[in-house]
C-alpha cells in the first residue's frame, strides 16, 4: 500500500532526530529567503509495510536564491526504525558543498550518524573559507565510537563526521556540529557571487557525481525494495532522495 495522505496523528521520532528536524529548519528559515518546493505527485507523504511494521515517510522541501532544492526526509518503521535524512543541493552557479545529514535510530539508541558539507569542485577540496571555519572547533567533537566510511565515500570531505553516539552528552554533540555545518554554509551563501558559465559546469559535474554516487546505496534501496518494489524505489531515489540536476 502507498498513500500520500498525511496520518492523522503526527509520528513521534527518537529525540535527537526531532531536535535535529527542528534544528535544520530553524536554520533554513533564520538564514535563507525560502519558497516551497513541489515533489512528484504521490511522494511527499509516504505510507507502506516492511515486515508487516507500518512505514511512514514524511518529506518537507524547500528552496531558495543559493539552494535548488532543501530536503527533510523523515521516516519510521513501527517502533523499531526512525530515520532522518537531509540534504541542501546547491544551484551550480554558486560555489557551494553539498550539506549532507542522516540518523538510523532504533529502540537501542542511534546506529549511524553522519554529516557532511561534500566538495562540489573538480579536487574534491572544500575552499579556504570552509576549511577555515570547520577547522575552528573540530577538536571539540571527539565521539567514543567512529565509524567507517563506504567504499563511495571519497564523495565526502575530510571534515565528515561518522559515528555512533553512545550517550546523551554525544548526541548533543553531535546535534552543536550539525548545528556548525548549518550555519556556515548558510552564511557562506549570501557572501557568494555567481559563477562564470565555465565555473557553474564544474560544480554541476560535482553535484551530479555525488547523487550518482549516493543513488548506489545498496542499503537505501533494499529497504525501499522491499517496502515497495523496485520500480518504486529506483522513483523515489532518483526524483527524490538525489535527483541529479539538469
Amino acid at each position: 500500500m502507498i498513500s500520500s495522505h498525511p496520518s492523522p496523528v503526527k509520528s513521534v521520532f527518537y529525540p535527537l532526530i526531532q531536535q535535529l528536524a527542528d534544528v535544520i529548519t530553524t536554520s533554513w528559515h533564520r538564514y535563507l529567503d525560502l519558497e516551497p518546493f513541489v515533489l512528484p505527485e504521490g511522494l511527499g507523504y509516504i505510507e507502506g509495510k516492511l515486515e508487516g511494521e507500518r512505514l511512514v515517510i514524511e518529506n518537507t522541501c524547500y528552496q531558495s536564491q543559493h539552494f535548488r532544492k532543501m530536503h527533510l526526509e523523515m521516516a519510521k518503521v513501527g517502533k523499531n526504525l526512525d530515520i532522518l535524512h537531509c540534504v541542501m543541493f546547491p544551484r551550480s552557479k554558486y560555489a557551494l558543498p553539498m550539506f549532507g545529514c542522516d540518523i538510523v535510530a532504533g529502540p537501542r539508541g542511534i546506529s549511524a550518524a553522519i554529516v557532511d558539507l561534500s566538495p562540489t569542485t573538480a579536487d574534491r577540496t572544500l575552499s579556504p573559507q570552509y576549511k577555515a571555519l570547520l577547522e575552528q572547533n573540530k577538536d571539540n567533537f571527539i565521539f567514543s565510537e567512529p565509524r567507517v566510511l563506504p567504499e563511495w565515500g571519497y564523495i565526502f570531505s575530510e571534515y565528515c563526521l561518522f559515528v555512533r553516539p553512545t550517550t546523551a552528552q554525544e548526541e548533543a554533540l553531535f546535534l552543536e556540529r550539525v548545528r556548525e555545518f548549518l550555519e556556515i554554509n548558510c552564511q557562506q551563501a549570501l557572501q557568494l557571487a555567481p559563477l562564470s558559465a565555465e565555473k557553474q559546469q564544474i560544480h554541476l559535474e560535482g553535484q551530479k557525481n555525488y547523487c550518482s554516487e549516493q543513488q548506489q546505496n545498496d542499503k537505501t534501496r533494499r529497504v525501499l525494495e522491499k517496502a515497495f518494489d523496485k520500480q518504486w524505489a529506483d522513483r523515489y531515489i532518483s526524483q527524490v532522495l538525489f535527483d541529479v540536476p539538469s
